[in-house]
């Protein structure tokens, strides 16, 4: 096996998601799982979880997340990648700690770690390194030989997460009627975090206003809006932001909403808008209720035509760039040179997440990270 399709020191690949119900019954469980510890009232998680009972209960990010598994196990295999993908999830089956039980109990010892989430937050990865942590203990205590899990690096700008948005912002522009297409402006979505959550985001030496979740997002928005210049000979006006907030009402999240800057847009006169969820690997709830539904129904109030464009989901060029970021990673680890994509200003993210990167308000041992009590547990 040449440098190029080896693998080694990893025997598997496992998929690290958030999971969703896969029915009604399971909607009320589901939001326990993400709540615990909150103490939210049941009544309340049926409320919030209306949402899900408009789609009947079902959350789309499961199928998504088998999409993406066959589309992975697909690339692997025709590029010669001999790497077994599992599936675990934060919230919902598979369980996280379920998965990782039958890997090792398979003799796997050495696990990369995909997370559905693209960029630098508590939320989108120290939370995922938490839950990595937890699971680890769990299989501690049940005397199981522990597996060693290095999480891939945050992938917001490699090629392969960036071109398929491009295309997706070049068809919903072509979508748009082509008396108001020259004038759309471009929003792109992230989900809104508490304003201290961003302001501590990365690494601490980037720690500040926004910190590294809305410095990544910027540029990842700056490089779409201007490879669409490129390609359309026209100057989109942009902004990023938010959606999806689910905080107290007395602390801070980042904004604008995106229903308020569809408002904002049609007050001043703009004739159409794309919206482009770059802060989503696939099209689940948020995307499908909060964008699909909430913001194109408040488009639709406004008389301002909207489009929004497709995520990068199972897209055959993200395949790819998970196995080019497996290979990465792997070389690194072998001590040997690794070619690392990147597209934008920011360069390639760290491997290994350093102390005080994306710190808990309640400090919990996280793996996965320089911080980790299980990083050299295993070889």
């Amino acid at each position: 096996m040449s440098d190029q399709r080896d693998p080694a020191p990893y025997d598997a690949l496992l998929l690290l998601s958030f999971g969703g119900p896969e029915g009604p019954d399971d909607v009320v469980p589901f939001l326990e799982n993400v709540t615990r510890g909150r103490g939210i009232p049941k009544e309340r998680l049926k409320e919030v979880g209306q949402h899900y009972f408009l789609f009947g209960g079902v959350s789309p990010i499961n199928d998504q997340n088998r999409a993406l598994l066959d589309a992975l196990r697909k690339d692997f295999a025709e590029h010669g990648l001999d790497l077994p993908v599992h599936w675990g999830n934060r919230n919902w089956a598979p369980y996280l700690t379920d998965t990782l039980r039958e890997m090792a109990a398979d003799g796997h010892r050495r696990i990369a770690v995909l997370a559905t989430s693209a960029y630098a937050s508590y939320s989108g990865c120290r939370q995922y390194r938490e839950n990595l942590a937890d699971a680890l203990a769990t299989l501690e205590g049940e005397g199981l030989e522990l597996p060693r899990v290095d999480k891939l690096r945050h992938y917001f700008n490699h090629p392969g997460f960036v071109r398929p948005m491009i295309d997706g912002v070049l068809q919903s522009l072509a979508d748009l009627p082509e008396d108001v297409r020259a004038g759309a402006h471009l929003a792109f979505t992230t989900h809104s975090i508490p304003v201290a959550a961003a302001d501590t985001s990365g690494p601490a030496g980037e720690h500040g206003e926004g910190g590294a979740y809305v410095g990544q997002h910027l540029d990842v928005a700056r490089l779409i809006a201007d490879a669409v210049r490129e390609e359309t000979g026209i100057e989109h006006p942009w902004q990023l932001v938010y959606q999806s907030r689910s905080g107290a009402p007395h602390i801070p999240w980042l904004e604008p909403d995106i229903c308020d800057h569809l408002e904002e847009l049609h007050g001043s006169g703009v004739p159409a808008a794309v919206m482009i969820p770059i802060g989503f690997v696939s099209d689940h709830m948020e995307v499908l209720y909060d964008l699909d539904t909430e913001a194109t129904a408040k488009a639709a109030e406004l008389g301002l035509p909207v489009r929004r464009s497709a995520t990068v989901g199972a897209d055959a060029r993200f395949a790819a760039a998970v196995r080019d970021l497996v290979l990465e990673r792997a070389a690194s680890e072998r001590g040997a040179k690794a070619e690392r994509c990147a597209l934008g200003s920011l360069g390639p993210s760290h491997d290994l997440c350093p102390v005080g990167c994306c710190p808990a308000r309640a400090p919990k041992p996280a793996a996965a990270g320089a911080d980790s009590p299980y990083a050299t547990r295993t070889p």
